[in-house]
């Protein structure tokens, strides 16, 4: 993430528990174990889910693994803006 200026370097895991009172519009999922896995809280929410790989499973060499997670994060990127942008446009 650092290569396009995020940096994430202390984000953490969070526990489901503490959203519980935040009133959330979207719930986005991005991988089948999530959306099947993932602790289920209350809400009114409306969910979304788009199923991108998993670059943790990718195999080759270094900059064939390296490629795999710049891959999906375009992936995710792209599919991320065009969430936005529908969301801009819809009344």
């Amino acid at each position: 993430m650092s290569e396009i200026g995020i940096d994430i370097s202390t984000h953490t895991s969070n526990n489901i528990e503490e959203y519980s009172t935040v009133e959330f519009t979207h719930i986005i999922t991005v991988c089948d174990h999530a959306a099947e896995n993932c602790p289920y809280f209350p809400s009114g929410a409306k969910r979304h889910h788009f199923n991108f790989p998993d670059p943790a499973k990718a195999t080759g060499t270094e900059e064939e693994i390296m490629a795999e997670f710049r891959r999906v994060r375009e992936m995710i990127k792209r599919y991320l803006e065009d969430f936005v942008s529908t969301m801009r446009s819809t009344p």
